[in-house]
């Protein structure tokens, strides 16, 4: 498909005006589709091209462009690019057949994980065969009851083991009640979009921050301010200073999102305390809480929650598997008849078999001793991949190994930029992320993130010198 020429949006800079840039962006393209100068099946610029050309933040257009879909005028395809959406009925006259656009091909995945991918757990060692007699045994289980429509908050037996588990591992005082199953993280972030955010909204969110999240918000149409994050986690003081009046913040306070910095005791203290001033919300996204290798880690944000401002969001992606999706939400009392409602209204619940599973695989004390082994293997792997990483490059490469997390953070300051190493190493097969990618506002970073979680300490050295060889 031809990338549309940049002359169909009329790309000369934004006028100044009383009207925000992301508003004269969204007057422009729609207009554009009106006049039929962008049609149906027309792909738009890149963002970041976008963006570039017209002199504005990235985070203006990815906005824009988020807006327009979620209204029906565009259709968002992840890497495959933005385009017009082929459902619009603007009494266009029909296409020569010369015209037609060839149907968008779907990006094949390939059937085992990539080396260094970031976000999947060792699924080389996962329980199969354990998982394989719990799921035969909860489906000999299945009454009639089972098999009508499933309780919107979830089943009840995963709601109590899931409140019960916390309240040992993370420190999260939670009841039954309190806890809503959902499709995982993102469908959990959905939710609460739908029930505390209205279009232009301001919210916290971590520069950089976790690059899903970001799009999740920004189709709720949210307006991101970019917090910046140091090694004591997100700048609380920055953010309460450039808008006190945020509605809620999205916070990765154990390892965040993707730097791995632990939010300080003294942050978290801070953002509890203008959650509870302004009566804003707070979103814990326990990224990676149950993966720290080294010391104490803190424990849950929401544990230190006197004022019950926060709402807790887990998923079994990254402790089990992703291809459950199922996750959970623990939410404040003054959310929780809203948040149940607005739950039913979006979805008659999530499929019933996995959750008597995973109910079983935590009530009987598995999930525990699963997340006791992965935790000694994923730091026996990372001290692995560190140490050959460490032996290739030497010092050609930067790199600090956090407390915890399931990814590092290699910089290669004399390489080329991120986002070209990472093409490279990707037609090699191999799958790092670029550090740059993740900034909503201008990059101040770069570097690889490199997942090892599915690297075998044996093959660190020939993954590393695989690396080496794809991206010089």
């Amino acid at each position: 498909m031809t990338r549309v020429p940049s002359a169909k949006l009329t790309v000369a800079p934004l006028a100044r005006s009383s009207l925000p840039l992301q508003e004269q962006l969204y007057q422009r393209i729609r207009t554009a589709i009106a006049k039929r100068q962008l049609i149906a099946g027309e792909r738009l610029p890149a963002a970041r091209t976008l963006a570039s050309e017209l002199g504005v933040a990235r985070g203006t257009v990815d906005t824009t462009y988020a807006r327009l879909a979620g209204e029906g005028y565009l259709l968002m395809r992840g890497p495959a690019g933005t385009i017009v959406s082929p459902a619009l009925q603007l009494d266009a006259p029909p296409l020569r057949p010369m015209q037609a656009r060839a149907r968008p091909q779907l990006e094949k995945r390939p059937v085992e994980p990539r080396p260094f991918q970031m976000g999947l757990p060792a699924l080389d060692l996962f329980p199969r065969a354990l998982w394989a007699r719990l799921t035969a045994r909860a489906a000999k289980r299945l009454g009639g009851a089972a098999l009508a429509y499933p309780d919107p908050r979830g089943l009840p037996d995963l709601r109590e083991a899931v409140a019960a588990y916390l309240a040992v591992s993370r420190g999260v005082p939670c009841r039954e009640e309190q806890v809503i199953i959902t499709g995982g993280y993102q469908a959990g972030l959905r939710l609460i979009s739908r029930l505390l955010l209205r279009p232009g909204d301001r919210v916290w969110f971590e520069e950089p921050g976790y690059i899903l999240a970001r799009r999740t918000l920004e189709a709720a149409a949210a307006d991101l301010l970019p917090v910046p994050v140091d090694d004591q986690g997100m700048d609380v003081v920055f953010a309460r200073k450039s808008a006190p009046r945020a509605r809620l913040a999205v916070v990765t306070p154990a390892h965040q999102s993707p730097l791995g910095f632990a939010l300080s005791l003294a942050r978290r203290q801070r953002l509890l305390a203008w959650a509870a001033d302004t009566g804003a919300w707070i979103v814990e996204d326990d990224y990676d809480g149950e993966f720290h290798y080294v010391g104490r880690k803190l424990p849950a944000l929401k544990s230190l929650d006197v004022a019950d401002r926060v709402i807790y969001a887990g998923s079994f992606s990254k402790t089990l598997f992703p291809g459950l999706r199922l996750g959970y939400l623990v939410m404040p009392d003054a959310l929780l008849a809203r948040a149940v409602d607005a739950k039913q209204t979006d979805s008659h619940g999530e499929p019933i078999l996995g959750q008597l599973v995973i109910a079983d695989f935590l009530a009987r004390g598995h999930f525990g001793r699963h997340l006791k082994r992965m935790r000694a293997l994923y730091a026996a792997r990372r001290d692995a991949l560190a140490s050959a990483l460490r032996g290739v490059f030497g010092n050609r490469m930067e790199m600090a190994v956090q407390p915890g997390g399931m990814h590092l953070l290699a910089r290669f300051p004399d390489l080329d930029p991120d986002v070209a190493l990472v093409r490279r190493a990707q037609a090699c097969g191999l799958a790092p992320v670029a550090l740059s990618d993740h900034y909503l506002g201008r990059t101040r970073d770069r570097g690889l993130l490199l997942g090892f979680t599915n690297i075998a300490e044996g093959q660190a050295s020939s993954r590393a010198k695989a690396l080496a060889r794809a991206i010089r």
